[in-house]
């Protein structure tokens, strides 16, 4: 309990300082949440210097904005906030939230619902990234951010069934690509069986 609060009060003071634009505090906060925020910023762009840009602006509005955390929250999930309006606005800038995603390939994907547990984290952030740029968008806000549709309707400009429909194409084809992997996996582990 003890070391939550210390927590707690080491980030007030941290907040505290970067209201008084205290540039020791600000180099604390990119230190400790950049490799974190630039992750989020790649799952979104795929990009590592764009998502690194992207980051950087993130971090300077963080720092502009300070003003209104108001410890309401998470200062982390604040910050998250601002990474992912970041990243949405760069996609959009590029014109690339919903370019690809109504091919008739994508259309006529049938529902896959099984997968072996060989795929790890990391493979599956791969795979991830793999997805067409609106399918990965809606994706990451609903399934790893935690958005409600209604809000990243709002947050892509468009409909709330436009949003569920990309999040269903987006696990659909997951789906697809995740047992292709284990197909891919399970050949792999007979041909060594059989070089043995």
């Amino acid at each position: 309990m003890g070391k939550i609060l210390s927590l707690f009060s080491q980030e007030a003071q941290l907040v505290k300082a970067l209201k008084k634009e205290d540039s020791k505090a600000q180099r604390q906060v990119y230190d400790k949440y950049s490799t974190r925020m630039l992750g989020l910023c790649f799952r979104y762009i795929c990009d590592e210097m764009a998502a690194e840009d992207v980051m950087v602006e993130g971090f300077l509005k963080v720092f502009s904005k300070i003003e209104q955390f108001n410890s309401d929250g998470s200062f982390e999930g604040w910050i998250r906030r601002i990474m992912v309006n970041e990243s949405l606005g760069y996609l959009r800038k590029q014109k690339r939230i919903l370019e690809d995603n109504l091919s008739d390939e994508a259309n006529n994907i049938p529902d896959y619902v099984q997968a072996d547990q060989n795929l790890d984290t990391q493979e599956l952030l791969d795979l991830i990234e793999r997805l067409p740029t609106g399918y990965r968008t809606v994706f990451n806000l609903y399934a790893i951010e935690g958005y409600a549709h209604i809000e990243i309707a709002e947050m892509l400009g468009i409909s709330e069934s436009t949003s569920k429909s990309q999040l269903h194409r987006a696990r659909a084809l997951l789906q697809k690509m995740v047992l292709e992997w284990e197909n891919d996996f399970k050949k792999k582990v007979e041909y060594e069986k059989a070089s043995c």
